[in-house]
């Protein structure tokens, strides 16, 4: 079993230090370049840069109320990239990048799976 996770590329654990600001304060976010990898593929869906990405994240999270310290945030986002790789497993995020995350129903990706998988691709029609 080890050898699956151990042969990964030691550059995808390696961790990077971006400069991002968040309500207008410069702050600096440390992820391993893996989660940067899946950030930039999320934000690409959308047309969004990282910057753009994680700064709309952190509005929605702290509009919501749940904005703690930037340990917190930066846990927030590596669990927001796992989520995502998830949902894509399950089949309610389409594996078609060119599919933008904002035309998904989100009750739909969110909602329970059932036994069998539907023929709806939980997007939204406008």
């Amino acid at each position: 079993m080890c050898e699956i996770f151990i042969s990964a590329d030691p550059e995808l654990y390696a961790s990077r230090s971006r400069s991002i600001r968040l309500r207008g304060v410069a702050t600096s976010l440390r992820l391993e370049n893996l989660f940067w990898q899946v950030l930039e593929e999320i934000g690409e869906r959308d047309g969004l840069s990282i910057p753009q990405l994680v700064s709309k994240l952190y509005d929605e999270l702290s509009e919501a109320g749940n904005v703690g310290s930037p340990t917190n945030f930066t846990s927030f986002l590596r669990v927001s990239c796992a989520r995502y790789l998830q949902l894509q497993l399950a089949g309610r995020i389409p594996a078609d990048t060119t599919v933008p995350i904002a035309s998904l129903d989100s009750a739909w990706v969110l909602a329970p799976a059932s036994g069998h998988r539907s023929r709806h691709l939980g997007v939204s029609s406008g």
